[in-house]
């Protein structure tokens, strides 16, 4: 009876999604939420796959009957260039790919092809057209 009575005592009334800041990136999740939470699952689109790094502010989503199972679910925008409505970016701390509204599509950082880096690749194709051009 006593334990019951505590159990509910403890119930967390503080709403359904809170956004808390990663103590510990990876996989499954360090986030400080008031409290330490730990082993927190990362979720995402189908598809798509991110890793929160320790700092970030995300959100948790909780769920189960009371709330007592959570995961991170998204991460805050960090500033930057703003997106054209429509506009879709994917990027990490040295790199992006950017949809645009007008149909570009916007890498920075180095692009590689099957492990090769495409600088390489169009060194090859221009060396092999040269080449081609003596004979």
């Amino acid at each position: 009876m006593w334990v019951s009575k505590q159990t509910k005592k403890s119930k967390d009334n503080s709403g359904s999604a809170r956004v808390g800041v990663v103590t510990a990136g990876g996989q499954e999740s360090g986030v400080y939420l008031g409290t330490q939470r730990c082993w927190l699952p990362v979720m995402a689109p189908g598809g798509y796959r991110w890793r929160p790094g320790t700092g970030e502010q995300v959100l948790v989503l909780k769920t189960g009957v009371d709330g007592e199972s959570a995961c991170v679910l998204a991460r805050q925008e960090e500033p930057g260039e703003e997106l054209q409505p429509g506009e879709v970016e994917v990027y990490a701390p040295n790199c992006r790919v950017r949809l645009t509204w007008d149909g570009r599509v916007d890498v920075r950082g180095k692009v590689y092809v099957n492990g090769t880096a495409l600088e390489d690749m169009v060194s090859q194709v221009v060396a092999a057209a040269l080449a081609g051009q003596e004979g």
